[in-house]
């Protein structure tokens, strides 16, 4: 499922600009804020000093393992 995986970009304040978090399902070698970041907030020539700040993570999961526990759980 293309929902169980996902890149997940947590970008601190930069300059003018307010802290934000970006998802976006992209392979796990494109887990980057150059790609998840979307649309980039910044100008060109800040680029690559605001994606030095963002953090970013790629997670997976498996949605039927999930849905399964709280079958469980409910019954």
């Amino acid at each position: 499922n293309s929902e169980d995986v996902r890149c997940k970009c947590i970008c601190p304040p930069y300059k003018d600009h307010s802290g934000h978090i970006y998802n976006k399902n992209v392979s796990q070698k494109d887990c980057d804020c150059l790609h998840v970041v979307e649309p980039m907030p910044v100008p060109g020539p800040d680029v690559e000093a605001y994606c030095l700040r963002c953090e970013c993570k790629y997670e997976e999961r498996s949605s039927v393992t999930i849905k399964v526990n709280y079958v469980i759980l409910l019954a």
